[in-house]
């Protein structure tokens, strides 16, 4: 925390302190001017004659002996002249010719790169080096005969002075007995610097008086407990510091616990037992481990740790401890948290059915009893605040109205102890919030945790053996929940420490006011409530018409009106800057969209005075956080004090703005019958017609069907071919011959009856005989 407070104070002051911080350095930095001046050149800024190595050396002109020496170096080839000063400077001769020259020369030579692109002789190289000299020789000069610039001093030396700074306040109120943290020290800083009552100008550079007058400024008004604002800043450092959501708690708490069982783990994983002694050894540090792991008892009980080692047998006998050795470290570590579910899941099975277990408590019970009593501790903390918010908000406006009341209450420091009170309302609300949740999660868990217990139940039964696969997910299931059990243990033992602690920040309240000088005040005095004050303008709002730039929010306009980020925490943004304290905001006047903020109000007028010019009071609202650095947090204006803010909570500050998604009411008319009909008399709607025309247009009589099947075709689908039938074909030979029997013809006589009543047939066989035909 130490850290994050010297960060934060670095941000928030490095700016004005930046001046000191020079002022303190001046003979530094004049001392370090004059080295400047006896110190030697670099050897970038070096002239190319430096360090005794000369361009023009030997017999011919322009020819020095360094690059005579790359030259001589490659008299075996045949296509290099053997006159220096004729040879064309290359790409590879001028690498050499870096390569091999003095430091002086290197730092010179490299930035002229470009002249190998030209291919000049080693003539012409030097002469163009010669000038570069004497452009660097006359730039040294001017350089030297310049004054140098102020040096501007140091990160390190800035954060060494805001250290001492905080060190000094620190020191100075411990000396009067008050033990200050730096975090609360370096937010003072900031209080004190940001006041413009203080005049700290940031276009003026502070002198050591300066300092001297906001190291006094900090430590009376650290050590005046008699004012509410401290206490304000305290609870909110305090809260800052000390505060986490749920998922941040959580994931610390199971980091610890990983940190915590590491070197068990670490001694488990890492071992390579061979005789029975060790594996027995690593079997109980086994058990150690899933005892610890679950926090069902403690270790050194007997009874839990026999418990433990029965259900570990069950699951993971010592017989399997050779498979276990051979496995990597990453599945053993694996292996190590199931077999601590498992275990964990069967101890509380055994407790239900009252065969264990009795090491265990009953969480569920606990917090059933537990989350009430903290939510009904934090309710009260809210009655109060809002009761004592109410009286102070109707005395600071009764002091607006009345003169001789405005006289009378003067002294009394009635906006201080609101903007405490209503701080404090806002971290109970988000304790609140989160005991809800807890209780939301915890009801959750108890119904799956029957109904897990019950399934587990009647599978198990009465059974002699089980399938692991029906009852091992069973078993992690009822670990998984408990151990959900156990983190709201966790979150609920926080939050009732959070919300025992913060109300030693709101004692100040009694102190100032006590309940008879508060009552007296109050004679003749109407108290609304915030609820009041709400329902006394709900039918009223703004008219949109009135305003030709500006956007309005409703809730049958917007979806998600609700859930809108409203600025400075709901609080009317025409009250904070013209009346000097917080009304609460109605929503339904009408929501204010100005740069994509939001912006509420707690009457029409107020709303439309707002609206005429938003910047001016937004610019108000800033102003009256300065004088009241408390606001800052309390009206959420970090995005207001960017250059202040850390850079994580300026770089997301935006992030949690959440745009309204506007709705309106809309339709569109067209006509009936935009183009003329077009109807096509060749469109068929029957299947069979259309196959028909298909036929037609295919022509089968002159196409054949070829089909191939091979290995990857076979068997996969019905291969079929089509042709045509063969004709009939008939051959004639010269006699015709045929044999003819004789037709069977039977006549039958009387079938139509006569006079007698009785029918007589004949049967005559009119078949001729075969010989005659």
């Amino acid at each position: 925390m130490a850290a994050e407070a010297e960060t934060w104070l670095l941000a928030t002051t490095e700016t004005q302190l930046l001046a000191t911080t020079e002022t303190r350095l001046s003979a530094t930095s004049e001392e370090k001017q004059r080295k400047q001046r006896s110190t030697p050149l670099p050897p970038e800024a070096a002239p190319l004659g430096h360090e005794d190595v000369s361009l023009q050396g030997g017999s011919t002109r322009g020819s020095g002996p360094l690059w005579r020496k790359v030259v001589y170096s490659n008299l075996d080839n045949d296509q290099v002249s053997k006159d220096p000063d004729n040879v064309r400077c290359s790409q590879a001769v001028w690498r050499q010719l870096v390569r091999g020259a003095m430091p002086a020369y290197a730092y010179a030579l490299v930035p002229t790169d470009w002249l190998a692109a030209e291919e000049p002789t080693m003539e012409e190289l030097s002469c163009q080096l010669l000038c570069a000299q004497q452009s660097l020789c006359l730039r040294h000069r001017l350089c030297q005969a310049a004054p140098p610039p102020p040096a501007a001093p140091a990160r390190g030396a800035t954060e060494s002075v805001i250290k001492k700074i905080v060190r000094e306040i620190g020191q100075e109120c411990a000396a009067q007995g008050q033990t200050i943290s730096e975090t609360l020290v370096a937010f003072m800083v900031k209080a004190v610097v940001l006041d413009p009552r203080n005049d700290f100008n940031v276009d003026r550079i502070l002198t050591n008086k300066d300092v001297q007058n906001l190291i006094q400024l900090c430590v009376t008004r650290l050590l005046d407990t008699t004012n509410p604002s401290l206490s304000t800043i305290k609870m909110q450092v305090y809260f800052d510091t000390n505060y986490a959501n749920r998922a941040e708690l959580l994931s610390e708490q199971h980091r610890v616990l990983e940190e915590r069982l590491a070197p068990v783990v670490r001694d488990i994983t890492d071992s390579r037992p061979c005789l029975q002694e060790e594996m027995e050894n690593i079997y109980r540090k086994i058990v150690s481990y899933v005892l610890l792991r679950s926090g069902l008892g403690s270790p050194t009980d007997i009874e839990v740790v026999r418990e433990v080692t029965a259900a570990l047998q069950s699951v993971f006998p010592q017989t399997e401890m050779i498979t276990f050795i051979s496995l990597s470290k990453k599945n053993k570590e694996q292996q190590l948290k199931n077999l601590a579910m498992l275990v964990t899941g069967i101890r509380l099975y055994n407790k239900e059915c009252r065969k264990g277990g009795s090491s265990i408590d009953d969480l569920p019970a606990i917090l059933n009893e537990a989350i009430p009593s903290a939510t009904r501790t934090v309710d009260g903390g809210l009655n109060t605040c809002h009761m004592l918010a109410h009286r102070y908000t109707a005395l600071l406006e009764s002091m607006q109205e009345d003169q001789h009341r405005h006289t009378r209450l003067s002294t009394f420091k009635l906006k201080e102890a609101l903007f405490n009170v209503r701080q404090y309302e806002a971290f109970l609300c988000i304790l609140l919030s989160d005991a809800i949740t807890s209780a939301q999660e915890v009801e959750k868990m108890n119904v799956q945790f029957a109904a897990t217990m019950e399934q587990l139940k009647n599978t198990v039964q009465n059974k002699v053996s089980i399938d692991t696969k029906e009852v091992f997910p069973l078993f992690v299931a009822l670990s998984n929940l408990w151990t959900g059990f156990q983190d709201e243990i966790l979150l609920l033992s926080f939050l009732t420490n959070m919300t025992n602690n913060l109300q030693q920040f709101s004692e100040i309240q009694s102190q100032l006011f006590p309940e008879e000088v508060l009552t007296s005040l109050l004679e003749g005095v109407t108290v609304k409530s915030d609820e009041e004050r709400i329902r006394e303008t709900m039918g009223i709002r703004v008219n949109v018409s009135d305003f030709k730039n500006q956007e309005w929010l409703f809730p049958e306009t917007t979806d998600n009106f609700d859930q809108l980020l409203i600025q400075y925490h709901g609080f009317c943004a025409h009250a904070i800057g013209v009346k000097g304290f917080t009304l609460p905001g109605n929503p339904a006047i009408g929501i204010l969209k100005h740069k994509e903020r939001c912006y509420v109000f707690s009457s029409k007028e107020a709303a439309y005075f707002f609206a005429q010019d938003p910047d001016k009071f937004i610019q108000l609202n800033v102003e009256k956080a300065k004088e009241h650095a408390e606001l800052i947090q309390l009206l959420k204006l970090r995005h207001q004090f960017e250059y202040l803010a850390p850079y994580a909570q300026a770089r997301n500050a935006d992030k949690c703005l959440m745009k309204p998604t506007t709705k309106c009411d809309s339709s569109t008319q067209t006509d009936t019958h935009i183009l003329p009909p077009t109807i096509v008399s060749s469109y068929e709607w029957n299947e069979w017609e259309l196959r028909r025309k298909a036929i037609k247009l295919a022509n089968l009589r002159r196409k054949l069907t070829h089909a191939m099947q091979t290995d990857l075709s076979y068997m996969r689908r019905e291969n079929s071919t089509q042709v045509y039938l063969p004709k009939d074909v008939s051959t004639q030979t010269k006699r015709d011959n045929s044999s003819n029997v004789p037709r069977p013809q039977i006549f039958l006589e009387g079938l139509r009856g006569g006079s007698s009543p009785t029918t007589h047939m004949v049967e005559v066989d009119l078949t001729r005989a075969v010989d005659e035909a």
